[in-house]
């Protein structure tokens, strides 16, 4: 029965820690465009530039 004195408040601090992380990233912006790393992915755009053909060969 002691060791419930002890997990009740245990409890509370995780809660509100999980709480306090959630509106942090709520805050910050963490949730503010959910599709667009999505889409990002299946974009036919390159990411580096192309390279010339001074730059490929090599003597």
């Amino acid at each position: 029965m002691e060791i419930i004195y002890f997990l009740i408040p245990m409890a509370l601090v995780l809660v509100a820690g999980i709480v306090a992380g959630l509106f942090w990233a709520v805050k910050s912006g963490q949730f503010d465009d959910m599709e667009g790393p999505a889409h990002q992915i299946i974009m036919d755009e390159e990411i580096y530039p192309e390279e010339t053909d001074s730059e490929t060969k090599q003597d």
